[in-house]
């Protein structure tokens, strides 16, 4: 098995699970734990610049910090911006209050709020002179703790310049670099394109580069770190849908057969489970109104899961939600035509 330390810290097995806005939420973040197999859990994206202007009006922090400071450790929240003085500052204060693990920055994201209107995220890519000095000034505020970079390709197939800027994060002083194998303009179109990542190994002497991008299955994550020069990989949307993956991987790189995914009444009750972790963080409102986005995940490639997915997305409360949960898993145990 590959062995992965990022300036220091030891993400064993070299598995990491990646930001998602949404998604990556406290109680998600337990689920994963309670599988196992995630070397470096990763918290949702946090505006830099929220982080600050709501300190500062003594607001408090914001809500994708909740039980950060409680929880176990390895742990990297990644934050976001384009100002130096924001970033420092935000990064100083998860370190030092917070104490984080690692610090993450998102040079990556495509999505118009961050990259045009912000002019970050992979907006910075255009730039790495730009990216460099951000990543220098962050590490340079909050040593020892490693500070890392998720970047993307390029901003379009015509300008990928993803070694250029991985050399940039490297000799401003930055731990690790994680690449996502589509450009910016791709959004999450296409397919990740692995060569891609791999030649941005060229472009490190020393610093671990993290492979992201299309891993949807075991079998998937076991080839990429085989047969690719990648130090991990980062798995994202696949783990929405089956927070059990990183165990199935881990115990491949250990291995030991890859065990099946749990059983229909297994994922029914894990659901469930994860829908009281919601309800008991966010209230029975909003906590139903963000688990249909989940329910909808693990329906992906199920009997009914079209017809599953327009109802779920319509239930306002617990009660509805777990109705239409239960009659979907029975449905798919038991389809038209089924013994």
């Amino acid at each position: 098995m590959k062995r992965l330390s990022i300036g220091g810290v030891p993400v064993d097995p070299p598995l990491l699970s990646a930001p998602m806005a949404g998604y990556t939420t406290a109680p998600f973040r337990a689920l994963l734990r309670y599988f196992g197999g995630v070397g470096l859990i990763a918290t949702e994206m946090v505006s830099a610049r929220s982080f600050v202007y709501m300190d500062a009006a003594g607001d408090g922090h914001p809500e994708r910090l909740w039980g950060v400071a409680q929880e176990e450790r390895p742990l990297v929240v990644q934050i976001w911006d384009n100002i130096p003085e924001t970033l420092e500052e935000t990064a100083f204060r998860l370190a030092h209050e917070y104490r984080v693990s690692i610090i993450d920055i998102n040079f990556g994201c495509p999505a118009r709020r961050i990259a045009k209107n912000s002019a970050s995220g992979s907006y910075l890519l255009r730039n790495p002179e730009k990216v460099g000095d951000l990543v220098g000034r962050v590490a340079r505020r909050i040593a020892p703790t490693p500070v890392t970079a998720k970047i993307r390709l390029g901003l379009t197939a015509d300008a990928i310049n993803a070694g250029d800027v991985a050399q940039a994060v490297e000799e401003a002083g930055g731990a690790a670099v994680t690449v996502h194998g589509r450009t910016a303009a791709q959004m999450y179109r296409g397919k990740a394109d692995w060569g891609e990542i791999a030649r941005v190994k060229e472009s490190l002497k020393k610093i671990p580069l993290i492979g992201n991008g299309d891993i949807t299955t075991p079998e998937e994550a076991l080839d990429r770190l085989r047969a690719w020069p990648v130090d991990g990989i980062m798995i994202g949307r696949a783990a929405a849908a089956r927070p059990w993956i990183f165990h199935q991987i881990a115990e491949g790189l250990a291995g030991r057969p890859i065990p099946p995914d749990p059983t229909q009444q297994e994922q029914y009750a894990l659901l469930l489970r994860h829908f009281d972790l919601v309800l008991e963080r966010f209230g029975e409102e909003k906590g139903t109104i963000l688990m249909r986005k989940w329910a909808c995940s693990w329906s992906h490639g199920r009997f009914g899961g079209r017809a599953f997915r327009a109802e779920i997305s319509a239930v306002k409360t617990p009660a509805e939600f777990r109705k239409t949960v239960r009659r979907f898993f029975s449905a798919e145990e038991n389809p038209p035509g089924g013994s």
